[in-house]
Order: structure tokens, then C-alpha cells, then sequence
């Protein structure tokens, strides 16, 4: 079983910057894909970024590259976003995920099989 707890959001300005953590529980954590995903009050849960079990490999969003940056410390069981140059549309809750799942589908949100409770960002403008 794993479990992730997430912290770090919270009310920041436009072009600013904000660091979201995932605690994760489990033994199995460094043979995770990792990702994260956000989701406004009625809209489908989109796909923001994943990293590989070894953090070797990294994904993203297209409206995000170049502003956000995923990690992640095997050591601490902790997934990280670091999140740049904040827009007012970065504005939603985001969730960590886990999955054992490796290949081509990491931004399918099915994919997933754990999640965290989720954490909201606001950005002003």
C-alpha cells in the first residue's frame, strides 16, 4: 500500500513561485512513476508532469515546460514540483500520483493507482 501526502500549496502572485512536496509511504517507492495532475471544480483531472522510477526521465505539459521542474528523492520517499513564473490559469487543485505502471501512457490519470488528497494553488493577477 502506498500513500502520499502533499503540502506546499498555497496564495502566491502572478510570476511567482511556489515548491510542492509528496511524502510517500511504502517500500516500493523508488520503482514508482510519479506524476502530477490537476483538477479545477468541474473539469477532467489534466496531466501536469511525471518522472521516472530513477528520475532519469522527466515529462511535461506543454503550457508548463520551461516553468515548472519535477524531482524527485528516493532517500526521502518525497516527490517535488517546483513551480516558476506562476500564470492565474496554474490556479487549481494539484494531486500527486504513483503508479508501478512504466511506458508510453504516464499522462493518463487511469494510469495511476495512488493518489494524494491534493493541495491548492491560487495565483492572483
Amino acid at each position: 500500500q502506498v500513500q502520499l501526502v502533499e503540502s506546499g500549496g498555497g496564495l502566491v502572485q502572478a510570476g511567482g513561485s511556489l515548491r510542492l512536496s509528496c511524502a510517500a509511504s511504502g517500500r516500493t517507492f523508488s520503482s514508482y512513476t510519479m506524476g502530477w495532475f490537476r483538477q479545477a471544480p468541474g473539469k477532467k483531472r489534466d496531466f501536469v508532469a511525471a518522472i521516472s522510477w530513477s528520475g532519469s526521465r522527466t515529462y511535461y505539459t506543454d503550457s508548463v515546460k520551461g516553468r515548472f521542474t519535477i524531482s524527485r528523492d528516493n532517500a526521502k520517499n518525497t516527490l517535488y514540483l517546483q513551480m516558476n513564473s506562476l500564470k492565474p490559469e496554474d490556479t487549481t487543485v494539484y494531486y500527486c500520483a504513483a503508479t508501478p505502471y512504466s511506458g508510453s501512457d504516464y499522462y493518463i490519470a487511469r494510469v495511476y493507482n495512488y493518489w494524494g488528497q491534493g493541495t491548492q494553488v491560487t495565483v492572483s493577477s
